[in-house]
């Protein structure tokens, strides 16, 4: 089983703005001259960490982190103004553009893969690769499943600590009620919605018990951005329009692409990743059978890494 490469530090970092009001922090770590790869975090809201540069050989891959707007390191923080898919695609080119990189490797998993998507079926010629995790096509399914009925189900006792927040009355729609929290001047209420809705998540992402990860998804900084972020785009469908994914998938009929999806994904059920690789056949589609839908759980860590490797030596 592969393992994530030694961490390391960033050589560059960046605090770019990308609009009047948002500010994006943008790094770069690994070899200068390599090939560049830009990993797209989670969420949306998620942030990047530390590890996220360890999926990469430092030797091969000159490494690109950004955190969205409205998350992580940028400003300001948990914003929804001018917070939107096309807004973050656009992003993207400004941040390729002010590295000067004519194409780079897309990774991303889960809100990743749907903005890697997005991004490639908007630039498909700035696309040298896509390795994605996790497929979350954002259609009004996918959405229900997790907040709604479906996952419920599975984990009805972390559901309980989901619903706690709202009012029995108002549960006919989890997502209207929560997004109307996260949005409210109440700081407590708008707090402590975040923790659940945020928590909920972190808790069904693997397929073991993993307490770091839910309490990470618990902190309040992350959390309230998590939350409030994640709430804005999926209460808007997500700014696209119902099954876009899959309906412009034909554009990336030339990208090299690779899909890892853990069998037990409870977050992304693997029936998303299956329907892209109905329209997507050329892709090489890794089913993870001892894994949910974390990128840090073994399986789909190892799977990852091998893909990142494979891609290094295709371009030597």
């Amino acid at each position: 089983m592969r393992t994530l490469y030694p961490d390391i530090s960033p050589y560059a970092e960046y605090w770019l703005d990308v609009d009047s009001t948002h500010r994006l922090y943008v790094e770069e770590s690994g070899n200068p001259s390599g090939i560049p790869v830009i990993f797209i975090h989670g969420g949306p809201g998620g942030g990047t960490s530390a590890a996220h540069r360890s999926f990469f050989n430092p030797e091969r891959y000159r490494i690109i982190l950004f955190d969205q707007r409205g998350c992580g390191r940028s400003t300001p923080h948990a914003s929804l103004e001018n917070n939107t898919t096309a807004d973050l695609v656009q992003d993207m080119e400004k941040i390729r553009d002010h590295l000067n990189i004519d194409t780079w490797l897309l990774f991303g998993g889960s809100w990743g893969s749907t903005l890697a998507l997005a991004y490639g079926q908007a630039h498909p010629e700035r696309v040298s690769g896509m390795i994605l995790r996790g497929i979350f096509l954002c259609r009004k399914q996918d959405i229900d499943w997790f907040y709604q009925q479906g996952a419920s189900a599975l984990f009805p006792d972390y559901w309980a600590d989901y619903l706690q927040p709202i009012p029995v009355d108002e549960r006919q729609n989890l997502l209207q009620a929560y997004y109307q929290r996260l949005t409210s001047d109440n700081e407590i209420a708008r707090m402590a919605a975040a923790k659940a809705w945020s928590i909920w998540e972190g808790r069904c992402s693997t397929l073991h018990p993993n307490q770091d990860i839910a309490q990470h998804f618990g902190e309040p900084h992350v959390a309230l951005a998590m939350a409030r972020i994640e709430a804005h785009y999926f209460y808007h469908g997500c700014f696209m329009r119902e099954n876009q994914l899959i309906e412009d998938a034909g554009k990336l009929r030339d990208i090299p692409i690779t899909l890892v999806h853990g069998r037990y994904d409870v977050v992304c059920p693997i029936e998303q990743a299956f329907a892209l690789h109905q329209v997507l056949p050329h892709a090489e589609f890794n089913i993870i059978r001892d894994a949910g839908h974390s990128a840090f759980e073994p399986g789909i860590t190892d799977n990852l890494i091998r893909a990142t490797d494979r891609f290094a030596r295709q371009q030597a």
